[in-house]
């Protein structure tokens, strides 16, 4: 929308969308006078990203989206992978994700319930149970505005994926 562009910042990094987790590279498109100022805020904030980081960054942004592609997929089939197993899971109520590689099952029907001498009354509650139980880490869904919810990963093999799953049943069961 032309009449918005002087209006519009975008912030993103490489993490997630090239697989550079850990790398911490991100960048902002936004107008020059809101560019400058968060330059100079950023500017003592933060060090400077190393030059290896840089290039991997200018050879990841300048690739063709086809380069990546194998992973996209890859995320997509992890995604349903998840949500078909997630689907079987008592007391789960998913949602399909567009992006990132993470779900956020709404666990708030186990919520007033205790789990294997566990009482659950928060996502922290439920995640720290499936931890201690299951062996399966997951991240309460506080930290993210829902705390109904608790956040897993499938930026994980199908084999580990399936095997979370089916440890997180046989606690649930």
């Amino acid at each position: 929308i032309p009449s918005m562009y002087d209006r519009t910042v975008t912030i993103n990094g490489v993490s997630k969308a090239f697989a550079m987790t850990g790398w911490r590279v991100g960048y902002i498109g936004a107008p020059t006078w809101i560019a400058r100022a968060c330059n100079k805020m950023q500017g003592q904030i933060t060090s400077g990203t190393n030059c290896i980081a840089q290039r991997a960054v200018i050879t990841a942004l300048e690739a063709p989206v086809s380069k990546i592609q194998y992973m996209i997929d890859a995320f997509a089939e992890r995604r349903d992978l998840i949500l078909n197993l997630l689907s079987e899971v008592k007391g789960f109520t998913t949602d399909t994700p567009d992006g990132a590689f993470y779900v956020f099952p709404d666990i708030s029907a186990w919520f007033g319930k205790t789990v294997k001498g566990h009482p659950i009354e928060t996502s922290t509650d439920f995640s720290l149970m499936l931890l201690e139980e299951a062996h399966v880490a997951t991240v309460s869904g506080d930290s993210f505005g829902t705390p109904e919810c608790i956040r897993i990963s499938y930026a994980a093999s199908s084999e580990k994926i399936t095997e979370a799953v089916r440890r997180i049943k046989e606690v649930l069961s």
